[in-house]
């Protein structure tokens, strides 16, 4: 075990906790990235270009502290009140920067942030600017906002929270409430795409639709991705009741992707798609996945588009779900384009070709260590862990798959257990440095229900719990094909992908 994290008594990873419980004045979710920067990191990867580590510069570091804190005083995400009202307000005294280029907007319960790097890629492909706003991040709050592909740099972020800071407060005075987090980092985005400036915007609400903080732009093209339950305490109770806040950010005349959804749901968005004459192409009927096959390091896809069929598509991504979400892409860029519509011709082959083969997502079934195999993917609800387990079963040969499983208090958990119990031949199950995680011990009560007592093992740090899944999947010998699977929060993963030195 001489490349596995903590296998030393004086292992500087001992200290992750302390780093943690010493950031009292910061979100937690924020203070992991002061932890990562300052935790020596065990054997991984070249650092990923779109995950961005700490500023090597100490006065560029310390101004990024200064605008964290200050955003951490905010109300965070999982604090709500329903309402468009704040950053509107914002929109108004910045000038509208919003309304300065077009956008596609995607909603939807998985697959969103994948989605809008496949949108963002296809459009760079064809040389136009592009501004993503994405969320959650995965280790770095700057990851949010990337322009031409990349996240903005330290610099920039800082420049331009400070740029709008003074109308923030304007805001916060004439308000109820202060803009939370999510909005002040939602007028962050829009203002940085104004100013670069942009040709399009790609989009990703932070949670529903209609009353979200995204929803101040009016979405050329709208997407939908598969819409399961999630956040039914705020969304609703049924897919229908979901689908009903996710399509307020279907506007009049746009056009909509619609991937395949349950069918109380599909009524719903074709119900608000004819109310605002918007045009409406669905997966499975005017686009779709033609064929796909397991490739080295990914898939080879044909897609049906909007104008036609995309053979021998390389996409660097494991899944079916993935398959499904390049298909959705693909098709919302084609609208973009007026392909359907306005055009026939389709979208040209070697570009679309060279921009899917170019295509990341960090945390999505990513391999961030070898012998044995670590993969991390952020699945954090029932659908989405049934689709990481059905996409872990085709690509990767695990003989032992052990499950390091850390998840938010919030979430339906059993279901995610759940799915991947005939998948896990065991589950250490631990807990991120969240306020909003799951106590260890609570999930293990869960999880002994589900898997048997035999089968879960419990370590509340998460250093710990990634060494004793990597000291089980190398019982079986260095060439048995044992592999762990480190899931259940973006966090969790976030954290995971520090201490196994990627970012």
């Amino acid at each position: 075990m001489s490349d596995t994290p903590g296998n030393d008594q004086s292992d500087p990873l001992d200290s992750f906790d302390e780093i943690i419980e010493a950031e009292t004045d910061r979100d937690p979710d924020l203070a992991v990235i002061e932890a990562g920067s300052r935790t020596l990191r065990t054997q991984g990867g070249t650092p990923q270009a779109d995950v961005p580590a700490r500023p090597e510069d100490p006065e560029v570091d310390k101004a990024l502290r200064e605008v964290e804190a200050e955003l951490a005083t905010r109300w965070g995400e999982t604090k709500l009140e329903p309402s468009v009202a704040r950053i509107a307000a914002l929109m108004d005294v910045l000038g509208e920067p919003q309304r300065s280029y077009p956008s596609i907007h995607i909603t939807g319960t998985n697959g969103k942030t994948s989605t809008a790097r496949m949108i963002e890629a296809l459009l760079g492909a064809f040389e136009l600017r592009t501004g993503r706003y994405t969320s959650p991040h995965v280790q770095s709050v700057t990851e949010r906002i990337s322009l031409d592909g990349a996240p903005v740099t330290a610099e920039r972020f800082i420049e331009t929270y400070r740029d709008i800071k003074p109308y923030v407060e304007m805001v916060d005075s004439a308000q109820e409430y202060r803009l939370s987090f999510f909005e002040v980092l939602t007028g962050m985005a829009y203002a940085a795409f104004a100013d670069a400036p942009v040709d399009v915007a790609v989009v990703e609400v932070g949670m529903g639709g209609s009353w979200d903080a995204t929803n101040v732009i009016d979405g050329d093209v709208a997407v939908v991705t598969p819409i399961d339950l999630d956040h039914t305490d705020r969304l609703g109770g049924t897919t229908a009741e979901i689908a009903g806040e996710k399509s307020g950010i279907i506007k009049q005349d746009a056009t909509v992707i619609l991937a395949q959804q349950p069918v109380d749901a599909a009524q719903v968005l074709l119900k608000k798609a004819v109310e605002v004459d918007a045009t409406v192409a669905r997966e499975g009927l005017e686009f779709g996945v033609v064929a796909r096959q397991v490739a080295v390091g990914g898939q080879l896809l044909t897609l049906r588009g909007l104008g036609g069929e995309y053979p021998e598509v390389y996409l660097p991504l494991h899944g079916a779900h993935q398959a499904h979400n390049a298909a959705v892409a693909l098709a919302a860029v084609e609208a973009f384009f007026g392909v359907g519509a306005q055009r026939r011709e389709p979208l040209d082959i070697d570009t679309v070709r060279k921009a899917f083969a170019a295509v990341s997502s960090p945390g999505r079934l990513e391999v961030v260590r070898r012998s044995p195999t670590v993969v991390l993917d952020a699945a954090h609800n029932p659908a989405g862990a049934a689709a990481t387990a059905e996409a872990v079963r085709e690509a990767f040969d695990f003989s032992r798959l052990i499950g390091v499983v850390g998840a938010s208090g919030d979430k339906n958990v059993r279901g995610l257990l759940e799915a991947f119990e005939p998948l896990f031949a065991e589950v250490v199950v631990t807990q991120n440095s969240s306020h909003r995680a799951m106590d260890a011990d609570e999930l293990a009560a869960i999880a002994v229900e589900v898997f048997g007592d035999e089968r879960v093992q419990v370590e509340p740090r998460l250093p710990d719990a990634l060494e004793a899944a990597i000291t089980l999947a190398e019982e079986e010998g260095e060439f048995a094909g044992g592999g762990v699977l480190v899931t259940g929060s973006v966090i969790t993963v976030g954290e995971a992908r520090l201490l196994l030195g990627k970012g």
